[in-house]
């Protein structure tokens, strides 16, 4: 699949810290409740660590208490891809970035009362956040 962002694998290594290649790069998946985004409640934009895309906003974040990062959408369906995951003896949905195809998490349709009824559980390390501009004074 051609992706709008493309890199050979020793540019992506390059770009990456190893922790980060892993998870984006190789599907891994960080410790939960170790990443720097789980708890966090700064407003503003979710980006793809390794291509800066937009993914989701800090609006649709909420407490599953999963041990990751968990969004309810991302910011437009265009921007995620879903691929079927059926390792580790399960049947999940990933979720990756559609522009340059890293491998951002899982998507569970296990409701949490959220506006969807879907949690995006998400590394933290796959994303940066872009905090929202305060208004001026």
């Amino acid at each position: 699949m051609g992706y709008q962002v493309e890199k050979s694998d020793a540019e992506w290594r390059e770009q990456l810290s190893p922790e980060e290649y892993a998870v984006l790069r190789q599907a891994a998946t960080e410790r939960p409740f170790t990443g720097e985004y789980t708890d966090a409640k700064t407003a503003g934009v979710y980006r793809c660590r390794a291509c800066s895309a937009e993914l989701f906003r800090s609006e649709t974040k909420f407490e599953s208490h999963c041990g990751w990062p968990s969004f309810y959408t991302p910011l437009a369906e265009a921007r995620v891809e879903y691929i079927e995951d059926t390792s580790l003896g399960m049947k999940r949905v990933e979720v990756r970035c559609a522009t340059c195809g890293s491998h951002l998490g899982h998507v569970f349709d296990d409701g949490y009362g959220t506006p969807t009824g879907q949690r995006y559980c998400i590394n933290s390390i796959s994303m940066t956040l872009e905090p929202a501009e305060e208004p001026a004074r």
